[in-house]
């Protein structure tokens, strides 16, 4: 007994808005295929803006990747202080999950250094 699948027509790409093989209808251009900024990434530009003072360019929300640019381009760079060094939680946690599945120890230097934390969890994680 063989699987037949019953969605008819799944793979006719008249179906799925393309033409067929064959055909001399252009591909749409890059330009075409632009996407809408989401409205989350709308929302965290917004807020970048009114935090460094500076305007969203105009006709922005019309393409995500010009958004995400921008908001790369003008975010808070990483937080220098104190505890900059340190690993993250989450780091620390899947640090400590490694440990109990190797039953070892995480050595405490590593719980100071980010950087000497993730050598020890790659040197370490399950394969």
């Amino acid at each position: 007994m063989s699987f037949q699948p019953q969605f008819p027509g799944i793979f006719d790409l008249e179906q799925q808005g393309r033409p067929p093989r064959g055909c001399d209808s252009a591909q749409p251009k890059q330009a075409d295929r632009r996407m809408p900024a989401t409205e989350k990434q709308m929302q965290y530009a917004q807020s970048l803006a009114k935090r460094t003072g500076e305007e969203l360019p105009k006709g922005i929300e019309a393409d995500r990747a010009a958004v995400s640019e921008w908001i790369d381009a003008h975010k808070p760079q990483a937080l220098e202080g104190p505890f900059a060094a340190y690993p993250s939680a989450k780091q620390v946690a899947f640090a400590e999950r490694i440990a109990r599945l190797k039953r070892r120890d995480v050595p405490q230097e590593c719980f100071r250094d980010k950087t000497l934390m993730s050598r020890w969890i790659d040197g370490n994680k399950p394969r």
